[in-house]
């Protein structure tokens, strides 16, 4: 129900990056730069002051974006509230998830939620941990899962499970004949590591921090932005990773990849996030009670 213009703006001013906007709507930037100048002829005033490679609004432009706020989040709470009024719980379920989680434990939830609800549309983004934050913060997405614990203030965080993280490598690799492994046993071998922003990398490095471990110390030979991709290059015996132990049991299963857990143990939480005083709907609550009992069975029954 709301103006197209006004959504496209409030992205905008939440990225202040035309570019970033584009990507985060699944919009062209020349489409994205349209509506903003449709919206400025609107108001016969310039909402963004633009020079130097950035942007930044106007006087004009921070009293629209209070009221798209407000304007958005209302049309979206009122969109909500008429669809239950038929007591069905349908409509859009817009899932974000990060890496691990979306590739190894979302896909079947989702399935399950849409067999018992027909008549929701689910759709599942993919990011980093820190992706995922800024899409709900931007409210471009109803609810987050990531893999770490999140500190942004104006999130609320839930935990829904824990989830070990272990070191994996290759049958033949030298680690593959211990049963458990101290930090300090892993620098003197090459470390396939996930990319900046990965949850799994920011839980492991304060890990290895605790421990006494500099990061300088590790011999990072590689640095990959998928769990997929991760357990491929461990596979061909190139280094050692850091991993979930939920995104390798069929690799275990095959005998491809063995995993092998740190001492003291890695253990790590995996959260939902959501914007903090913003309206939840009775689909998105039911989500989260459906997701958060299915993860916690999916994580025992892969750690058994």
């Amino acid at each position: 129900m709301a103006d197209r213009r006004l959504q496209v703006f409030h992205a905008v001013a939440k990225q202040l990056s035309f570019t970033k906007a584009a990507e985060v709507l699944f919009m062209t930037q020349p489409a994205v730069t349209f509506q903003i100048k449709q919206l400025e002829e609107h108001f016969n005033t310039r909402l963004f002051d633009r020079g130097h490679g950035r942007i930044a609004l106007t006087p004009a432009g921070e009293v629209v974006f209070g009221y798209a706020e407000r304007i958005l989040g209302l049309s979206s709470e009122m969109d909500v509230r008429l669809s239950e009024l038929t007591g069905e719980i349908s409509g859009s379920l817009m899932v974000g998830a990060s890496t691990t989680i979306a590739e190894f434990m979302l896909p079947g939830i989702l399935g399950e939620f849409k067999s018992t609800y027909p008549g929701v549309r689910s759709r599942l983004i993919v990011g980093n941990s820190e992706s995922i934050e800024n899409r709900v913060m931007e409210h471009t997405i109803d609810i987050g899962f990531i893999e770490s614990l999140s500190h942004e203030p104006n999130l609320q965080c839930e935990v829904c499970c824990d989830d070990e993280l272990v070191v994996i490598c290759h049958p033949r690799f030298p680690l593959a004949r211990h049963k458990e492994l101290t930090p300090q046993k892993l620098l003197e071998h090459a470390f396939i590591s996930r990319e900046p922003g990965s949850g799994t990398r920011e839980f492991t490095e304060n890990y290895l921090r605790h421990s006494g471990i500099a990061l300088d110390q590790l011999n990072v030979v590689m640095e990959l932005g998928s769990p997929i991709a991760l357990n491929g290059v461990v596979e061909t015996g190139l280094g050692f990773a850091i991993a979930s132990r939920a995104s390798v049991s069929k690799e275990q299963r095959l005998g491809d990849i063995v995993a092998i857990p740190l001492k003291p143990r890695l253990i790590r939480t995996l959260s939902m996030v959501y914007p903090k005083e913003k309206f939840r709907s009775r689909l998105v609550a039911s989500f989260v009670e459906f997701a958060s009992v299915r993860l916690r069975a999916l994580i025992s029954k892969k750690t058994a």
